[in-house]
């Protein structure tokens, strides 16, 4: 057997690609076959490994059909993962993925992670004809998958929920990294991921610019470059933008911009070096955080705005949420942390409790026991007695 996973991957620097990076090696570690079909965007030309068998030229209308083709007519292909977001995929809302899934003959799996609550008449059909042609429907929370068989009409025993996976991060000893990287003494607070608008990071600088009243030596660490597509287009604007407001509000000597794309070690040593990790989203339908769950397998107390994939996985204790996305709130919360060593604690052992079960290998293991259910000639029938039942 034979998986195909369709998604952007690296060496393309998004959070779908280092997803599917992930999977393809959980699944693998897991004894599963998987090659890959990799969508890239038309600025870039992508040097990929050789388990990416197939190209998709993101806007190439043809590559849609090609692919579909690609898949039918292979014979050990048995299975396709499909990473959905609206922005990886070529035509309006990314609609011509569509000109792929209503041409094929094999099952897929709809991984989704971009679940609008309130999506336009466009966004919503696009979503809900993935749905209705997919095997399983797989989402990261529960509220996510009440969207999915609400709003977006999919069949209730098809949706899915498994979490974001979580890189098997080195535990590390706190004190020891903050000596190695001339924190010794300060209390740190972090944010990664690649840097945009909508990030919400001119609302982090703005929080510290309260917090550092109470707390003259805490460091925010700004973890990560300006996304590639980004820097495209409009070079690094958004970062400059940012250096003038730590200027401004003269917190050069606690804002840190750690402007690299990380790899896991590295990532590891900086959360594991983090007092607070810091989520400010300011869109509140923001479904899924890569990052957020990466912080959350490393025990970290975390402050975050309430968007919706926060105010799930930080509930029952595991976080602080900010009522609004504002800088009072936030410093609010980051000096309660501060000033309260076994409020501290008891926010890292809650985080540590969930996400100690979202690593890669157990995710993958979640995904395998779905695969074979799907592939089981059984499941298959009762699947296509049911879809035909719909017609």
């Amino acid at each position: 057997m034979t998986i195909l996973n369709l998604g952007t991957f690296p060496p393309k620097q998004c959070g779908i690609a280092t997803f599917s990076m992930d999977l393809y090696n959980s699944l693998r570690q897991q004894g599963n076959k998987v090659k890959i079909m990799a969508v890239s965007d038309n600025s870039y030309d992508y040097r990929y490994p050789g388990a990416v068998v197939f190209n998709v030229k993101q806007n190439q209308k043809q590559d849609y059909i090609k692919a579909a083709n690609y898949i039918n007519t292979s014979h050990h292909i048995q299975l396709l993962i499909l990473q959905h977001e609206y922005g990886i995929y070529g035509g309006h809302d990314g609609a011509l993925i569509l000109e792929m899934v209503k041409r094929l003959h094999k099952p897929y799996v709809l991984v989704t992670h971009t679940v609008l609550p309130h999506p336009d008449k466009h966004q919503k059909d696009i979503l809900n004809q993935l749905c209705q042609r997919a095997a399983v429907i797989v989402c990261m929370t529960r509220k996510s998958a009440d969207l999915l068989i609400n709003l977006y009409e999919s069949p209730p025993e098809l949706v899915k929920v498994i979490a974001h996976g979580v890189p098997q991060f080195k535990v590390q000893v706190q004190d020891r990294l903050k000596e190695t990287y001339g924190f010794g003494g300060r209390d740190v607070i972090s944010t990664f991921g690649l840097i945009g608008p909508g990030k919400g990071l001119e609302l982090g600088i703005k929080a510290l610019n309260q917090v550092v009243k109470l707390h003259p030596a805490v460091k925010y660490l700004i973890l990560g470059q300006t996304h590639p597509m980004l820097q495209k287009s409009e070079g690094e604007s958004y970062r400059n933008m940012l250096e003038e407001l730590v200027a401004q509000l003269g917190l050069q000597d606690n804002v840190v911009f750690v402007n690299k794309y990380l790899s896991d070690e590295e990532l590891g040593e900086y959360l594991y070096m983090t007092d607070i990790y810091l989520s400010p989203y300011p869109n509140r339908d923001q479904a899924v955080s890569g990052t957020m769950a990466f912080a959350m397998g490393c025990g970290r107390a975390i402050v975050s705005t309430s968007y919706a994939y926060a105010e799930e996985v930080l509930a029952a204790g595991r976080g602080l949420l900010a009522p609004e996305a504002s800088p009072e709130e936030l410093a609010q919360l980051i000096n309660r942390i501060l000033g309260d060593d076994t409020l501290k604690a008891q926010l890292q052992q809650q985080a540590w409790e969930l996400g100690k079960d979202w690593s890669w290998p157990s995710i993958g293991r979640q995904y395998t026991e779905l695969f074979n259910l799907i592939l089981d000639d059984h499941y298959i029938r009762e699947e296509n007695e049911i879809n035909y039942a719909r017609l």
